[in-house]
């Protein structure tokens, strides 16, 4: 197995702890955007692998213990989560703001990404709240408040240089994901329709939710289209919804995740950018 260190600001004494605990030296494949370091050959059992997460994570530094043949190229689609994953913030959160709601609203969406509430009757829940906001909120929260997130840019840039298709699959709104398509050049996008009637938002959504059941399916859907394996898929995620299809992913990758997702995916990005996936697929 190879295991990949990075941090933004990790010191050299915390690497070296890190390098005592693995038995083995490491060595630096960092460039000017990204501290990282590499040590192939890695042997850990189950409770060495805890010590190790324990200690980077104390430190701020992210680890990935992967198979040492696995590369960039081994993989065809790249499926993303939207807010918190692509983007920075919760767009039903900041939508809410406007209508001085935002505490209920999040208060929601965070039971949710716990996987304390199950995310139909979430969503329903919040977008009822949104009842009466004219449409032009939307728009603002677009301008305003919507960042990607630290490394999605050139994430995305090398992902399709690899000529690797992409996938956005949102619990949130095509509002949002129409627009990241375009800005970004994706592929794909799949995501809840806002009921607007007379300029309005009515507290409904349109047609079926965007679950973690559906978002599977559409991972799914677009592997089937593109006549790939599942496994051939690289999927990131932040919240218990995108566990589904995080399970069927060749690569499952939490980033700056709930505690329940990062315990189930193969690789968690706690301090770095999404642009740290580079580094373990190098």
């Amino acid at each position: 197995m190879k295991l990949t260190l990075q941090s933004l600001n990790a010191e050299h004494g915390a690497i070296k702890h890190i390098s005592t605990l693995i038995g083995a030296s490491v060595t630096d494949i960092g460039d000017a955007g990204r501290h990282a370091w590499r040590c192939d050959n890695v042997t850990l059992d189950d409770a060495q692998e805890m010590q190790l997460s324990a200690a980077c994570f104390s430190v701020g530094v992210d680890y990935a213990l992967q198979p040492s043949n696995l590369k960039l190229g081994d993989f065809k689609l790249l499926a993303m989560d939207m807010d918190s994953t692509l983007i920075t913030i919760e767009c039903i959160d900041e939508i809410a703001d406007m209508q001085g709601l935002k505490p209920q609203v999040t208060a929601i969406t965070e039971a949710a990404m716990r996987g304390e509430l199950e995310f139909n009757e979430s969503l329903t829940r919040r977008v009822a709240l949104l009842k009466g906001l004219d449409a032009s909120a939307l728009q603002r929260v677009y301008d305003e408040r919507l960042q990607l997130s630290p490394g999605a840019e050139p994430m995305l840039a090398a992902i399709q240089q690899a000529c690797i298709r992409t996938l956005l699959v949102s619990g949130g709104f095509t509002f949002f994901t129409d627009r990241m398509k375009d800005r970004l050049g994706l592929d794909y996008t799949h995501s809840n329709v806002l009921e607007i009637v007379d300029g309005k938002l009515t507290g409904k959504v349109v047609g079926g939710i965007v679950n973690a059941d559906e978002k599977r399916n559409a991972v799914e859907r677009v592997c089937a289209e593109l006549d790939i394996a599942p496994s051939q898929a690289i999927v990131i995620g932040d919240g218990a919804n995108d566990l589904n299809m995080m399970k069927i992913a060749g690569l499952a990758v939490a980033f700056r995740a709930k505690p329940v997702v990062r315990a189930q995916a193969s690789v968690a990005l706690n301090f770095v950018g999404l642009d740290g996936i580079l580094s373990i697929l190098a």
